[in-house]
């Protein structure tokens, strides 16, 4: 399922907005994209009323990408704000520490992101309370009474589960209850939680929103002034701001987001369909797999169903042999990049996964050549 270049009402298409997102108007013998902007400090005469005073509260580079992510996060809304950071952990960990008061309740997914049990602790640790409940099913609508912030990561990392926003959004804001979604593994191109709904969508602009493996990078897009004016003084009182080189990568590598999330979302369906086959292949897991459980929900929701695909082989040897096997799919952790990756999860132990699960994330190679080398791999795992 992807976009066509330009909807029915004539508003610019994926590819378009990618393109042109965070430009600034042309002017005469300058570049198109000005380059990073590099600067601890600003002229400053008389009163600090202008936009730029001090290298860790705004940059102009920043200030470009930010408004092309909430181009593309948030097409033609009013009122939203985005904040670039340091890292997809400091953009979460902003919102969550910034909303959250000791006494407060949390919900977050017991089956996300593997650094989400040191957040819980975390949390724990200053008064909050925190409850989990798996993605799939919408499980955490049993745990959501009387909640502050509620946590979605759809589709779940590294699982893939898929739950409904918009009932999960109804349900918490009914009672008051604010929403933020982790939007990495879909990217503004396959899913925009703040059109289903959501206060916030979060994001790793390490994986597929830059796509080339060489940058860390988070964003935080709100549709809530006062709740962004808690996220913002956050990312001042840590600092965790990115590098000016980093924000005009990203920027960038924007220019490509369509073409890499076409050409790693069919390769990714490539893969699962030529996996569906295999004896040794189990809990496969692709949301654009008809067959998957979350398909009916992602097909809903999701514009396209991203690069990463699931499954597990009979054991761990037989995974290590796997990936030991594969030639042009790197045994690397991460995922989105224009190169494929693949990696046994259990080796970090911070996911509760069988042994023998794989995580794959499908790259922008040409998908005859992705497909034979994950089947090839597979029939050379099989012999000890």
């Amino acid at each position: 399922m992807t976009a066509p270049d330009f909807d029915t009402s004539g508003a610019p298409g994926d590819g378009t907005r990618a393109v042109r997102a965070g430009l600034p108007e042309p002017v005469k013998y300058e570049p198109t994209l000005p380059g990073p902007v590099f600067a601890a400090h600003y002229h400053l005469p008389g009163e600090p009323t202008g936009p730029y005073t001090y290298g860790r509260d705004e940059n102009p580079t920043w200030t470009r990408l930010e408004q092309a992510i909430g181009e593309l996060e948030a097409p033609g809304r009013d009122g939203v704000e985005t904040l670039a950071f340091a890292s997809g952990m400091a953009a979460i960990s902003a919102v969550l520490f910034s909303q959250l008061r000791a006494g407060d309740i949390a919900v977050l997914p017991a089956d996300g992101y593997q650094v989400l049990p040191l957040v819980r602790e975390q949390l724990t640790a200053y008064g909050i309370e925190v409850r989990t409940a798996p993605t799939g099913a919408d499980a955490q609508l049993g745990v959501l009474d009387g909640a502050k912030l509620l946590w979605i990561e759809t589709p779940s990392n590294p699982g893939l589960d898929v739950c409904d926003v918009r009932r999960l959004v109804a349900a918490a804001h009914a009672q008051g209850t604010l929403v933020a979604v982790d939007n990495t593994l879909a990217t503004p191109l396959g899913q925009r939680p703040l059109d289903l709904g959501a206060d916030f969508s979060v994001a790793s602009g390490t994986k597929m929103l830059t796509g080339h493996g060489d940058l860390l990078l988070g964003y935080v897009v709100g549709r809530n002034a006062g709740p962004m004016a808690a996220v913002r003084r956050w990312r001042k009182i840590v600092g965790a701001v990115p590098g000016p080189m980093e924000a005009w990568l990203a920027h960038r590598s924007l220019a490509t987001l369509q073409l890499r999330a076409d050409r790693q979302t069919a390769n990714a369906l490539a893969v699962a369909e030529a996996l569906r086959g295999r004896s040794e292949v189990s809990g496969l897991r692709y949301p654009g797999l008809p067959e998957d459980p979350s398909h009916e929900i992602a097909a809903r929701q999701m514009r396209r169903f991203g690069c990463v695909v699931s499954f597990t082989l009979p054991t761990r040897a037989r995974a290590d042999r796997f990936l030991e096997a594969l030639r042009i799919v790197d045994d690397a952790t991460s995922f989105g990049g224009v190169r494929s990756t693949a990696e046994r999860r259990g080796r970090w132990g911070g996911d509760a996964v069988p042994e023998g699960f794989v995580r794959l994330s499908a790259g922008a190679e040409d998908p005859e050549d992705l497909v034979a080398d994950v089947l090839r791999a597979l029939d050379e795992s099989a012999t000890l």
